[in-house]
């Protein structure tokens, strides 16, 4: 379980997070989303114990991360935005230091890394960090990150840059990692991931927090359900366009209600000019609309 309360964290003449206050119970994905600048990286920094914060309290699995960030590392894997390697390394040179680090037998390590190499398809072929792609290089990173079994993981755009094949492989894993029982608390500026893998997301916006919640209740707090009416129809010069206001592509006809009254008066509109109405599409808000709505 995590919890924050009265987060703060100021730099001279600027506040990078304002009293930030949340809480995350049992296992899962918490997402945190903003506008570049809203606060993330700090947020994430100061919950895996990397930054201290000027005020606040926070509490994770009932370790006191700031009076007692040490605690924490055991149980911690942190993964940064960029994936700094030590390059002249192999990948598996790489895990057995990590390993090493941890107080892992050396024989434990050659298992576990191959165990997670397996896991996230990665094949190394004995090459050096330095000439991995951007994406072997996430997905090793991932690796480290978990070569000591954490049950707590922060990860920092964990797919960042890397191309849609990658990017939606490791969105899949996380959803794996969840389902063994861990708890991820995650920043991304693939929203439609964010939408997709986690059980919470919190919106920043210039250090403060204006949203919390399950994506459902997100939806319910930034707007209700939005319908599209596609309809086909002989002669649209009968339409009046005072009463329906209409498009048209490739897919034919359509219009848009925002409640079920406006989706009523559209369908007796199309039907009373000698329109048929084709088939109705429900959507409500995306994550992206959301951030648009409450803007930078």
């Amino acid at each position: 379980m995590i919890t924050a309360s009265n987060l703060t964290k100021r730099y001279e003449g600027f506040i990078a997070l304002d009293e930030v206050s949340f809480s995350f119970p049992g296992t899962g994905i918490f997402g945190i989303v903003g506008h570049n600048g809203a606060g993330k990286t700090t947020l994430l920094k100061i919950i895996a114990g990397l930054i201290t914060p000027s005020s606040g309290e926070l509490s994770v699995n009932g370790i006191d991360v700031i009076h007692s960030p040490m605690a924490l590392k055991g149980t911690l894997g942190y993964l940064p935005e960029e994936s700094r390697l030590y390059e002249t390394m192999t990948a598996e040179e790489y895990l057995a230091f990590f390993g090493e680090i941890y107080g892992i037998p050396k024989e434990e390590i050659i298992v576990r890394t191959r165990r997670l190499f397996a896991a996230l398809s990665l094949e190394t072929g004995g090459k050096k960090l330095g000439e991995f792609s951007k994406g072997m290089k996430r997905k090793t990173a991932i690796a480290r990150s978990l070569i000591h079994n954490p049950d707590f993981l922060v990860y920092d755009e964990p797919t960042s840059g890397l191309d849609p094949m990658t990017s939606r492989f490791i969105a899949e894993y996380l959803k794996k990692l969840k389902n063994e029982g861990r708890t991820i608390v995650l920043s991304a500026h693939n929203l439609f991931q964010i939408e997709a893998i986690c059980d919470r997301v919190m919106i920043l916006r210039r250090g403060k927090v204006v949203a919390l919640g399950t994506m459902d209740e997100l939806r319910e707090q930034f707007g209700s359900i939005t319908y599209t009416i596609w309809f086909s129809h002989p002669d649209p010069s009968r339409i009046n366009p005072q009463s329906l206001n209409y498009r048209k592509d490739d897919r034919g006809f359509a219009c848009d209600a925002g409640d079920m009254a406006s989706l009523n008066v559209c369908s007796e509109t199309i039907a009373a000019s000698g329109g048929r109405v084709e088939r109705i599409e429900s959507r409500y808000q995306s994550l992206e609309e959301m951030l648009v709505a409450i803007g930078e």
